[in-house]
C-alpha cells in the first residue's frame, strides 16, 4: 500500500483518539475534578501516540514536515466536525465551511510542487 495512504489512515485513527482525549471529557467527566479528566485524557492520548508517531515516521519518508502538518490539520477538521455535531451535539455553522476552504488553500500551496512539479 502507498505510504501516503498508510500515513493518512494511521493519522485518521490517531485523530479519533486525540479528539476524544481533548474533548470527550467535556461530555462525560464535566462533574469530576479536572485532574481526573486529565489522567483519563492522558490514557486515551497514549493510544493516539501509538498511531501518530508511526504515521509521521512513515509519512516523512515521502512527505515534508509541512505536508505532514497540513495533512494532519485536514484530517483533524474531518474528524472534529462530525465529532462535535454527532457526539457533542453542537450545531454546525458556516464557520466550519470557511475553515475547510482555508485548509483547501493550504493543501494547494503545500502540495503544489508535488502536483505541478518544481
Amino acid at each position: 500500500m502507498n505510504r501516503i495512504v498508510i500515513t493518512a489512515l494511521l493519522l485518521c485513527c490517531s485523530n479519533v483518539f486525540m479528539t476524544f482525549a481533548w474533548y470527550g471529557h467535556l461530555r462525560h467527566l464535566a462533574h469530576k475534578p479536572w485532574i481526573i479528566a486529565a489522567i483519563v485524557s492522558w490514557g486515551i492520548a497514549l493510544f493516539e501516540y501509538f498511531l501518530q508517531v508511526p504515521a509521521n515516521r512513515i509519512g516523512h519518508q515521502v512527505l515534508s514536515v509541512g505536508q505532514l502538518k497540513i495533512l494532519q490539520e485536514v484530517i483533524t477538521l474531518s474528524i472534529f466536525v462530525p465529532f462535535s455535531v454527532f457526539y457533542m451535539k453542537e450545531k454546525i455553522s458556516l464557520d466550519y465551511f470557511w475553515a475547510g476552504l482555508c485548509l483547501l488553500g493550504a493543501i494547494f500551496f503545500i502540495f503544489r510542487s508535488r502536483i505541478f512539479g518544481s
